[in-house]
């Protein structure tokens, strides 16, 4: 990876450059490693030399998660995108200078082809959540170590976190990218860490206790468990005045949860914390940040390029909206091309950061899974496209909800039935239910178009049925519709 500090204040034309670089040789010597992009090159009459700059992706067809996921017919069908070199590829690929060592003799045959074995050796796997496909490993060599922890070294750069800092990592321990890339980025430069494992392995109140203990001034967790915790934190009149900074991940971070953490933090002494929000996905192998709670997320251009494109799977023009798609330029184990994310964002960023003055791109953070827009049969005529990415911003926003989840059904759990909708509310204490539920259920009709029946629960029932503290993710959404 490149020097950060200087990468990151590049002009827009020499990262332009610097990507179309470190592209072409990505795609010369590395992407025949990768089975399933030697049959997809050959598949469409494209050899590998057709790729010269990141406007010649356009030629390529895109890679989808079905495309990643396993399958009963293909359960191994990951391994096709982890890069396997043989000694024919080897001759045929590698860089020129590294086989020319080997005729020289200053390496011999065996030990190069030892060094490659290793060098593109996956010795560390993350694995995809599996909500919309089976999960998916990724696999990481010694050489993608090193990337991520470069990767979350910036990420925190651009959070403003500095080694002073004590840190608390609150993401669920597993095989998944937001614990380790956390854990990574600490241990890269050099913070004093405690690594919980979330409330699941360490439990929420030694949490909670340990953020004022140690005097922990950053602090990172799923939006929903943060919220959950400063809540609990402050029931107990905790002294957070050392907490400067809240890194979310794992999920999208709403306006109301952003509000609602401030608030408890400001209740227990925390003055003016900033609390940013992050982007990542198993298949980029990295996670991005925001400089400021209004910025997008800061990208790093010399390990991948990224590009919108509209319905049709054309390229939007600067600008303007659409779904988010990745292409890996520097990693040596699983790695994909053109691989559509099935987020949707309205741009990409190429002018300086007016916050922090970075020209890196910026993925704009309003970011929505078109995986959350889906068919309901509301009525016995036809279906109806709703978007359950609104849910969010608008129940987390309300301050007389505690705890809130949505749950899918069909009418007498019947599939052929219609679809009903059902908010689970814990009010704050003092608010009249009969009349804010009336209010809320115009609210829901309101901004999202469909009707909901409104049901109150108890706080710590719904906590139980969101998992906040068994899950790796809260159930927010809970689609419980028979297949």
């Amino acid at each position: 990876m490149e020097n950060w500090s200087k990468l990151s204040r590049l002009p827009k034309e020499k990262i332009q450059a610097l990507q179309n670089k470190k592209l072409k040789r990505f795609i010369r010597h590395f992407v025949p490693y990768s089975p399933y992009y030697r049959e997809l090159f050959a598949k469409n009459n494209l050899s590998f030399s057709d790729i010269q700059t990141t406007d010649d992706l356009t030629k390529l067809p895109f890679t989808t998660k079905e495309d990643l996921a396993p399958s009963d017919d293909d359960p191994g069908r990951p391994r096709k995108f982890m890069l396997q070199p043989d000694e024919e590829l080897i001759k045929k690929f590698a860089p020129k200078v590294d086989l020319l060592k080997v005729a020289w003799q200053k390496i011999t045959k065996q030990d190069y082809k030892i060094a490659l074995e290793w060098q593109f050796k996956p010795i560390h796997l993350h694995f995809t959540t599996g909500r919309t496909a089976r999960p998916t490993a990724f696999g990481y060599s010694a050489y993608d170590l090193e990337n991520i922890k470069q990767a979350g070294e910036r990420m925190f750069n651009v959070a403003g976190a500095t080694r002073e800092m004590t840190s608390i990592n609150g993401f669920p321990y597993s095989p998944h990218l937001a614990f380790w890339q956390a854990f990574f980025g600490f241990t890269q430069i050099g913070l004093t860490s405690l690594q919980t494992g979330g409330g699941k392995v360490m439990g929420t109140q030694k949490i909670i206790d340990a953020i004022e203990s140690l005097k922990a001034k950053l602090v990172v967790f799923i939006p929903g468990y943060a919220y959950h915790l400063m809540r609990e934190a402050s029931t107990q009149n905790k002294n957070y005045s050392n907490v400067e900074l809240v890194v979310t991940g794992g999920e999208k971070l709403s306006p109301g949860f952003r509000d609602k953490i401030r608030e408890f933090l400001n209740q227990m002494g925390s003055e003016n914390p900033k609390i940013l929000a992050t982007y990542a996905m198993t298949e980029g192998k990295v996670g991005w940040i925001q400089c400021h709670e209004k910025s997008g997320y800061h990208l790093y251009p010399d390990i991948e390029y990224f590009e919108l494109v509209d319905e049709e799977g054309q390229r939007v023009k600067e600008g303007e909206k659409g779904q988010i798609v990745y292409t890996a330029l520097d990693w040596q184990s699983s790695m994909v091309l053109r691989y559509k994310t099935g987020d949707l964002t309205d741009n990409i960023d190429t002018n300086p950061c007016p916050f922090c003055q970075r020209t890196v791109p910026r993925i704009n953070p309003n970011i929505q899974r078109s995986s959350e827009f889906k068919e309901f049969k509301l009525a016995k005529v036809k279906g109806e496209l709703v978007n359950l990415n609104l849910f969010m911003p608008l129940i987390s926003g309300m301050s007389e909800i505690e705890e809130w989840q949505v749950e899918i059904k069909k009418r007498n759990n019947d599939p052929l039935e219609l679809d009903e909708i059902y908010l689970y509310v814990s009010a704050k204490d003092g608010v009249n239910w009969e009349s804010f539920k009336t209010k809320l259920e115009k609210t829901v009709y309101a901004d999202i178009g469909v009707g909901v029946k409104v049901e109150q629960k108890e706080t710590q029932e719904i906590l139980g049925r969101l998992g906040m503290e068994t899950e790796l993710k809260e159930k927010r959404i809970l689609d419980s519709r028979p297949k």
